[in-house]
C-alpha cells in the first residue's frame, strides 16, 4: 500500500506506525496532536514548511522496501 498527502497523519500511521519515524525526522514533531486527525499530510506540511511532495516520495520508498 502507498501513501497520498490527501491522507490524514492518524491514516498514514495505520499504514505503518513506521512512518512516524520519517515524520519525525523531517521535522514533524506533533504525531499526537490533535490536529493529526483532522489535517491531511499536506496540510500539516505547509504548517511546518515541509516539502509534501518529497516527504510522500520518501515514505512510499520505503514503503516499497519493507
Amino acid at each position: 500500500m502507498s501513501i497520498d498527502k490527501t491522507m490524514s497523519i492518524e491514516q498514514i500511521l495505520q499504514v505503518n506506525v513506521g512512518i512516524a519515524d520519517i515524520l519525525m525526522e523531517s521535522g514533524m514533531h506533533c504525531l499526537g496532536c490533535i490536529m493529526a486527525g483532522g489535517e491531511n499530510l499536506e496540510q500539516a506540511c505547509a504548517v511546518h514548511g515541509i516539502d509534501a511532495e518529497a516527504l510522500v516520495e520518501k515514505i512510499n520508498a520505503s514503503l516499497a522496501q519493507a
